[in-house]
């Protein structure tokens, strides 16, 4: 796997450090399905200048306002890493810490201390955020040129490529990140791509969803969220999960046919299109079969074999057990449907923990074409700040689709249902509320990301946390966009 060197400067940390059956053909084999010859991502400055360094040594940096935070260096005896070469664990061979030894995997010590120190350098504060705010729209990535091989122009009708989606309005108050407009061709190329996968290859969506599928933007949503994407596979290996995820909420617990009755049952069945049966040889065949027997499963199924071939086997039992989670979030969602039962807020947050985003930015290196080694994603530190991560984003989709599930019939949980059922407030104070707390999660996850690149500034650390920042940015500039799904009430 490439060496995880520099992404774009795209992030939802600024502040943060002083806020403290038979396999499908590849597509990426020959003619139309070739892996395009599209842009990269943009290149950055390799390696990053040393973390004494200042934000006024680093050319092209944000300027800072009045309301920036003041910066606090981290102290000279504590270099970034530089990875050897070779490798591509992201561990780095030639990496020291504090007081000049081998520094290979961070220590719970140094996290320890970073942790009550919350110290981070100006720079790398600027490795984990980049340029944001109003007048530094130059600063970002651009949009690149198209390049003749991929067969999308400026002019194309490809669903996604040539007409800009409505801006929309965000939600006020909201704590967020606007983002570059995704590049354009990488967006029509990834839209054509998975619809036909979705029509044509496993029939996720008849004819009739046709609408629907094409206002969900999973394209231009998906290159958003994940700039560093080296190719285009790489985009449709997380763009092909997020169909199939999607295939399963629809059909088996919401807007198509879906029903908390036997919802368990469907879950694990579809399951095993994710983490294989291993069974006797008398009933094998019976499970496989039963994996072409609906859109959700057919989807999971082939989504998950192009998976496997990008990720390594750490990663896709990672995004196996993320899975777990979420479906298990499901149950607990669809057993208060049932019941009629509106939860305490923090029971809600605690079932949106698990039915939430999470599997998306944890397949951020995959996606990004290297590896966060399993011994460094399994840390706590790791944990918190993907968890927080898939809070704050989850909550983005409560707000943003707060009006549409009001006009779905029944009760719709949503985190302005609860607190305001709950805490007796009204709906608008109950919206206000929910955002706050959407805030608070975001900021605390600011600070959590800031902490644990100081404490373990190895190179996958640091490219992760990069990657899971921006999945946190792009997820909120979709939902802010798609307004062919989503619509703000009418609180101010």
């Amino acid at each position: 796997m490439p060496d995880p060197g520099s992404s774009p400067q795209q992030s939802s940390t600024p502040a943060a450090a002083a806020r403290a059956a038979a396999a499908p053909a590849d597509e990426a084999e020959s003619g139309e399905d070739a892996l395009l010859t599209l842009p990269g991502p943009p290149s950055f400055p390799s390696p990053f200048p040393a973390v004494r360094e200042t934000a006024q040594e680093i050319p092209g940096s944000a300027p800072v306002t009045e309301s920036a935070p003041a910066h606090r260096a981290v102290p000279e005896s504590a270099p970034v890493p530089v990875p050897a070469p070779g490798r591509d664990d992201g561990t780095g061979g030639e990496t020291t810490a504090r007081g000049g030894e081998p520094n290979s995997r961070c220590t719970e010590e140094d996290a320890a201390a970073a942790r009550h120190a919350r110290q981070a350098s100006s720079v790398l504060e600027r490795i984990l955020c980049g340029p944001s705010g109003p007048g530094t729209s130059s600063l970002r990535p651009g949009r690149r040129e198209v390049s003749p091989a991929c067969g999308v122009s400026e002019g194309s009708s490809v669903f996604g490529a040539s007409d800009p989606p409505a801006q929309g309005e965000p939600v006020p108050g909201l704590y967020y990140h606007p983002v570059p407009e995704p590049d354009a061709a990488r967006v029509g190329e990834v839209s054509r791509r998975i619809k036909r996968w979705a029509v044509d290859e496993v029939q996720a969506y008849p004819p009739e969803w046709e609408e629907e599928f094409d206002g969900f933007s999973v394209g231009r949503y998906m290159v958003a969220c994940h700039p560093d994407a080296p190719t285009i596979e790489h985009l449709m290996v997380a763009t092909r999960l997020m169909v199939a995820e999607n295939a399963v909420d629809d059909c088996y617990c919401e807007d198509h046919g879906g029903s908390p009755i036997g919802l368990g049952s469907r879950l694990l069945l579809a399951h095993t299109a994710l983490d294989p049966l291993h069974t006797t040889g008398e009933y094998e065949a019976e499970w496989v079969e039963s994996l072409q027997s609906d859109a959700p499963r057919r989807a999971y199924r082939s989504a998950m074999e192009y998976f496997v071939r990008k990720a390594s086997p750490s990663q896709a039992d990672r995004y196996r057990h993320d899975m777990s989670r979420l479906h298990l979030g499901y149950l607990a969602e669809a057993a208060w449907a049932q019941a009629e039962h509106v939860p305490e807020v923090w029971e809600y947050l605690a079932m949106r923990q698990f039915n939430n985003f999470r599997p998306c930015p944890t397949i951020t290196d995959t996606v990004g074409g290297y590896e966060l080694p399993a011994d460094l994603h399994a840390r706590p530190a790791v944990q918190r700040v993907i968890a927080l991560a898939g809070n704050a984003t989850t909550l983005v989709n409560d707000l943003y689709s707060y009006t549409k599930e009001l006009k779905s019939p029944g009760t719709h949980l949503n985190l302005p249902v609860v607190i305001a059922e709950r805490e007796g407030l009204s709906e608008k104070d109950a919206y206000l509320k929910a955002v706050e707390v959407h805030n608070d999660l975001m900021h605390t996850f600011e600070a959590e990301a800031a902490a644990l690149a100081a404490a373990c500034p190895v190179p996958s650390v640091l490219r992760f946390l990069r990657g899971v920042a921006a999945w946190v940015d792009g997820n909120h500039y979709w939902h802010q966009t798609n307004t062919y799904r989503y619509s703000l009430p009418d609180f101010w």
